[in-house]
């Protein structure tokens, strides 16, 4: 039963904002940690992260001072001058990812458009495309953002209905389907765009040694391999990025969510000092990207992804939560699948009647793709709110 207050500011949101979400009839007031709390005093697990943008759990403390003390300095100069906090920051997440160069952006989609320009620019004056001919292959059920180009690399009719003419240049594939790939492959093809694990698409993993032969055959033929780790990267799946489990790298890696630990929006494309290069100056920017204030908490962000050793913890949580869920044999589950604390059930059935009955228990989880209920807690969370979580899963279960 929706409390009155609850009621009261659903009704407003309804009626002064525009529907083009679906979400809970949670109404969050505060948070801590893994924990939510609504206005009406109630307390929820959260098995969501806003989509893995609060890995290090909700109001971290450390994260918190430092954009405390950067706003009572500096928040905003753009790009038409230099800041101190950007050299640091640029140096701290190239390292820290392994790379030579970063471009900071603020969304995730805004790194993926410059992750797509990057791979153009590169077709033409680098492997020698014909002018307006380059190809980037991407893969059903993908998941990169929302603006017009990247809905046109969508197969999600619903993410592109009345909103054409798309952009052209993306040729859609099977995930996980190696001689697609190998087919689809021409001397137009810039690039691949692809999500190591697909989120929003259900939590799909491809199959063992898709993205190691994938790699390959990107070098082979001199064709950008783009893991778009957005959702996946900073500790999500049990390695600091998902690509570390096939022992790849990337020749452009996008990254974004966690990377503003929940504070501020934070995203970067990262790749070679010799590709990004190809970007001149008036060629692609932002006037937020890259700002005192947003470096400055990405930079406390990452540091607690480190220092609390949480990709580790998502592994050994994880493991736990699958086990558990594995476990459960409820007739109505056809799959658990997953990697760290990114894990998706799979029903036979429609999940959201699975996440309202968890909402009810004080789970608050959401479906996707129909079917799936995707669990991705912050990676914070511990053994005994696992074992609760898993209690009130099987709890639900015996309901349905």
């Amino acid at each position: 039963m929706i409390e009155e207050k609850t009621h009261e500011l659903i009704a407003m949101e309804d009626r002064y904002g525009a529907h083009n979400y679906h979400p809970l009839d949670l109404v969050v007031e505060r948070a801590a940690g893994v924990w939510l709390y609504d206005v009406d005093g109630k307390r929820y697990l959260d098995c969501i992260s806003a989509y893995s943008a609060v890995n290090q759990g909700h109001c971290h403390p450390r994260i918190a001072e430092a954009l405390l003390a950067q706003a009572q300095k500096v928040t905003l100069v753009s790009r038409a001058m230099r800041n101190d906090r950007l050299p640091r920051f640029l140096k701290k997440l190239t390292e820290f990812c392994g790379f030579e160069v970063a471009l900071p952006m603020n969304t995730g989609a805004e790194a993926v458009e410059t992750a797509i320009k990057l791979a153009r620019r590169y077709a033409y004056d680098i492997k020698g495309v014909a002018h307006d001919k380059a190809e980037i292959i991407v893969f059903n059920n993908n998941f990169h953002g929302r603006t017009t180009s990247i809905i046109s690399a969508s197969s999600e009719a619903s993410y592109k209905r009345s909103f054409g003419p798309f952009t052209p240049g993306f040729i859609l594939i099977e995930y996980g389907n190696f001689d697609a790939l190998q087919a689809a492959i021409n001397q137009n093809t810039a690039a691949i765009l692809i999500e190591p694990i697909q989120g929003e698409g259900g939590v799909n993993i491809p199959p063992p040694g898709f993205l190691k032969r994938a790699w390959g055959l990107c070098k082979e033929h001199e064709v950008l391999f783009m893991a778009d780790e957005i959702q996946t990267g900073f500790g999500r799946t049990g390695t600091m990025f998902a690509t570390e489990h096939d022992s790849i790298k990337p020749d452009v890696l996008i990254v974004g969510k966690a990377l503003g630990g929940g504070y501020y929006p934070v995203s970067a494309a990262l790749a070679s000092k010799k590709l990004m290069d190809l970007f001149k100056p008036g060629d692609h920017g932002s006037t937020f990207g890259g700002n005192p204030l947003a470096c400055a908490v990405a930079e406390a962000a990452l540091g607690v992804l480190v220092d609390e050793n949480l990709a580790e913890n998502a592994q050994t949580m994880g493991t736990l939560l699958m086990d558990g869920l594995r476990a459960c044999k409820s007739p109505r589950i056809k799959e658990v699948r997953g990697r760290g604390l990114l894990v998706g059930i799979e029903f036979h059935k429609p999940a959201r009647p699975f996440a309202s009955a968890l909402l009810q228990r004080g789970i608050a989880c959401k479906d996707t793709h129909v079917n799936v209920l995707r669990l991705a807690p912050p990676l914070v969370i511990n053994r005994e709110e696992i074992e609760m979580l898993l209690e009130h899963f099987k709890d639900a279960s015996s309901e349905f």
